[in-house]
């Protein structure tokens, strides 16, 4: 009995600014702190808070954003967030089937050279002519690096552009760093 006459106290000496007023004041202050007193058939009383994180009447479905209170919505900002993770999950999947099946030629100068790379970078064949063949070793390889660069920068080229193109769709604002 002694413990709940302390919390009682307690609970009168938070509420004391608030106490002074009428109703309608505190009613105003109730996403504040707001605490309900419920009667129980014993006749102990017993405190609950109802500001922070919703609560009130049960009956009023339609009133959903007044009893929230403060931090009520989290619920739902939350749930929505989750759904965007997921919806970007799903256009990145979709977005690297895309680039993993799209081919990209490079040629060396005089197109001796051809270098076929993936959307995602990976090499899938090198084409030498047979004038290219005749030039040498150290030339032919330097051709080859030079196809090969250029079928990277297209890759990356596409890549780029496909991403900046699912992250407009998705709502995001153009040139972010990373997307451009």
């Amino acid at each position: 009995m002694a413990s709940t006459a302390t919390n009682t106290d307690f609970f009168k000496t938070l509420l004391s600014p608030f106490s002074n007023g009428n109703a309608a004041q505190r009613s105003s202050r109730q996403n504040i702190v707001w605490l309900n007193r419920k009667q129980s058939g014993n006749n102990n009383r017993s405190l609950r808070v109802n500001g922070l994180f919703g609560g009130g009447k049960k009956d009023n479905k339609e009133d959903g954003q007044s009893k929230a209170g403060i931090l009520g919505n989290m619920q739902n900002l939350y749930e929505t967030v989750k759904k965007a993770q997921m919806v970007v999950q799903v256009e990145a999947v979709r977005v690297q089937k895309e680039l993993a099946v799209a081919e990209f030629d490079g040629y060396c100068q005089g197109e001796l050279v051809k270098v076929t790379l993936s959307g995602n970078q990976q090499p899938i064949r090198t084409d030498i002519t047979d004038a290219a063949m005749e030039l040498g070793s150290e030339k032919l390889s330097l051709l080859v690096t030079e196809a090969y660069k250029d079928a990277h920068s297209k890759s990356v080229l596409a890549m780029k552009e496909r991403m900046s193109d699912l992250a407009q769709s998705l709502g995001m604002p153009p040139g972010l760093d990373g997307l451009k």
